[in-house]
């Protein structure tokens, strides 16, 4: 049976905590396999502020409901990412703080097809075939440095800028989501988190954890096990979501078809 023919089941591990010297947790995660999405948001504005923006996000993805295709599902979770923005935007107005928002990496299937829609600096990583591949890029001042040969990538990693983001829900005028799409294949692993893993935890380290044949539940403790030994400095989330083909004959999954990434 060929990846075009296809249908896909999942296991998934998710994973949230407060770190080693944060006092509350401004994350959120989302594990919804029912409508084919998970994500991690990570909320700025501090304790009863960040926390609140990462969780509008997480309850609107979560009234997503069941799309009839990828397209729908895309548009769907764009509609909710606005009105999170809108409602985090409202919120802040409401409380006098100006910088109230969260970062969101989601990832969408539907079928075969496969969508990362972010802002911000969470990321989402994909394994396949012994091979890492980073699906994002993080809107980030030291990532357009990077980007445009300035500073380099362990320069950016302790640099006293990197945090500062440039599009994230909430903040702003208007919703500034990317969006990148192509097709799942048996096997892949996928991974989703916050910049309190990636803070810690290297492309390395993330290549040699993604590769052990540990299953989903447990690799997501396992590195949030390394991250909290490693200091933690920020709230960790983290979901590893890996993707098998079952038999055609499963008339409840979605048949699925063909593609290669490419941004939208």
């Amino acid at each position: 049976m060929t990846d075009d023919e296809a249908l896909f089941t999942f296991r998934t591990g998710a994973r949230t905590d407060t770190g080693r010297v944060r006092t509350h947790n401004e994350d959120s995660v989302a594990a919804l396999p029912d409508l084919g999405i998970w994500a991690v948001a990570d909320g700025m504005g501090g304790h009863a502020a960040g926390d609140i923006a990462s969780s509008i996000i997480v309850e609107e993805l979560a009234s997503l409901g069941v799309p009839v295709s990828a397209q729908d599902q895309r548009a769907r979770v764009l509609e909710r990412l606005d009105r999170a923005h809108h409602r985090i935007a409202a919120y802040a107005a409401e409380q006098g703080q100006r910088t109230v928002g969260a970062t969101v990496a989601a990832l969408l299937i539907h079928g075969s097809e496969l969508t990362c829609i972010w802002a911000g600096d969470s990321r989402i990583y994909l394994w396949r075939e012994g091979v890492l591949t980073p699906l994002t890029r993080d809107h980030s001042e030291v990532a357009q440095m990077v980007a445009a040969g300035t500073i380099t990538e362990d320069e950016a990693r302790n640099s006293p800028r990197r945090n500062v983001i440039t599009r994230a829900i909430g903040i702003g005028a208007d919703v500034r989501p990317e969006l990148v799409s192509g097709a799942l294949r048996s096997g892949d692993r996928l991974l989703i988190c916050s910049d309190g893993l990636t803070e810690h935890l290297g492309d390395a380290d993330l290549a040699k954890a993604l590769g052990s044949e540990v299953p989903a539940e447990l690799l997501a403790e396992n590195l949030l096990h390394d991250t909290l030994e490693r200091g933690a400095r920020d709230n960790v989330s983290v979901i590893v979501v890996d993707c098998e083909a079952v038999p055609s004959g499963d008339t409840e999954m979605t048949k699925t078809f063909a593609g290669e990434f490419g941004k939208e």
